[in-house]
């Protein structure tokens, strides 16, 4: 599967962003999805997840609450919506795709469960 993000930008502290990730393939729909994002200097870290059906999310702890991910399988796009950004939610934001179709009691996802990857999108938040 081919994934491409959008919806990026700069926004001020306490604002909101939407990022889409459109992807290309048949299958779109068995596919988890996930987004992860790598700031300046930092490591590539998990944000959020959700499962084929969408029934089940799964997010990091710095920002529940705040982000929602979502998923419209009939346009093969998953979303990203992100309200009360602060500056270190400043990176670039990739989607990404797992070939999991439901995840075992207890599962988490993580890096090394996602072969395809977006080329990112840029997210800066100002204070």
């Amino acid at each position: 599967v081919q994934l491409e993000e959008s919806g990026g930008g700069l926004v001020q502290a306490g604002g909101s962003l939407r990022l889409s990730c459109a992807a290309s393939g048949r299958t779109f729909s068995s596919y988890t999805m996930g987004w992860f994002r790598q700031g300046p200097g930092k490591e590539r870290e998990f944000v959020a997840a959700i499962t084929w059906s969408g029934g089940v999310t799964h997010y990091a702890d710095f920002v529940k609450g705040r982000f929602t991910i979502s998923r419209d399988n009939a346009k093969n796009t998953v979303y990203l919506q992100m309200n009360s950004l602060n500056p270190d939610d400043t990176a670039v934001y990739y989607c990404a795709a797992a070939q999991i179709s439901a995840w075992p009691r207890g599962y988490r996802p993580n890096h090394a469960d996602f072969g395809s990857w977006g080329q990112g999108t840029q997210v800066t938040v100002s204070s």
